[in-house]
């Protein structure tokens, strides 16, 4: 029996509640190794996709453990070369974001849902729109926030102020130091801020404003308006550029607003998937 698979059995054997349990596995997409964590039992398959360096386990705590079990099943997944899904080691060629939506969706077909809705977190959100734009018909639903569509120069120099881990607050960094080892942490934001930085030298500091109109499913943009990292007008930008798209702002919401208002993103994100 091939050990994912019989590490995933074990998963579900050792939780006394199936349907509180939160199995993990790995399987083979794409040329590597995708870890992600399931629960739930419901009809409505729903991804979680993590921000820069994040993995399910450091980015949906509160989300894997409470949204609604009955109604969804809830994948988290680490992108390659984040999380467990190492080896390889994350790079980040021009086309980066496109590899990661295609693993996305190539990773739940492996897991065999017929279609999915997603919820996806900073760099996550990206990804979400460009799958939800080049694979319409496999896309629900999708619920965004903390994403941007284009570099500006005023991103670029909040990047620049991110660049160093080590001027991180010990909260952001410790979970992510823990994971990684602090080398290939350090290393690795080193080179998203070269990766993402790539963007600005592009035609209008374009990532996928292009592939906005192409959006087709009903789109729910989340918006912190003390987020830090992503100015109040990339969240304007996307909203009026997906088709229907509704944006809701949370006064005290900050990058982090699905973590630190948890029980108000679940129930609003669970009362849009439904």
């Amino acid at each position: 029996m091939p050990r994912n698979l019989l590490y995933s059995l074990l998963s579900f054997h050792l939780s006394p509640h199936f349907s509180t349990s939160i199995t993990s596995a790995k399987v083979a997409v794409n040329g590597v190794h995708l870890h992600y964590q399931q629960t739930g039992e419901g009809d409505h398959a729903v991804l979680l996709l993590p921000g820069m360096l994040g993995s399910g386990e450091t980015d949906f705590g509160p989300q894997l453990k409470n949204l609604n079990k009955k109604l969804f099943t809830v994948v988290a997944w680490d992108p390659r070369g984040y999380g467990h899904s190492k080896p390889p080691d994350r790079d980040f060629p021009v086309d980066f974001f496109e590899r990661d939506a295609k693993d996305a969706v190539d990773l739940m077909k492996a897991l065999k849902f017929k279609k999915v809705s997603l919820l996806g977190w900073s760099d996550g959100g990206i990804t979400a729109l460009i799958a939800a734009a080049k694979y319409p018909s496999y896309i629900h639903k999708m619920v965004i926030w903390g994403a941007n569509a284009y570099v500006t120069d005023e991103d670029s120099m909040i990047y620049e102020g991110i660049r160093d881990v080590s001027k991180w607050s010990e909260r952001t960094r410790k979970p992510l130091e823990a994971l990684y080892g602090y080398d290939y942490f350090a290393r690795t934001c080193e080179k998203w801020v070269d990766g993402i930085s790539q963007f600005k030298h592009l035609p209008d500091g374009n990532i996928c404003r292009h592939l906005l109109p192409q959006v087709q499913c009903p789109t729910l943009i989340v918006h912190g308006e003390k987020d830090p990292l992503v100015p109040r007008f990339h969240a304007d930008f996307i909203h009026e550029h997906v088709k229907g798209s509704r944006l809701h702002l949370m006064p005290e919401g900050k990058h982090n607003l699905h973590l630190r208002f948890a029980d108000e993103f679940n129930k609003l994100a669970e009362d849009f998937l439904q």
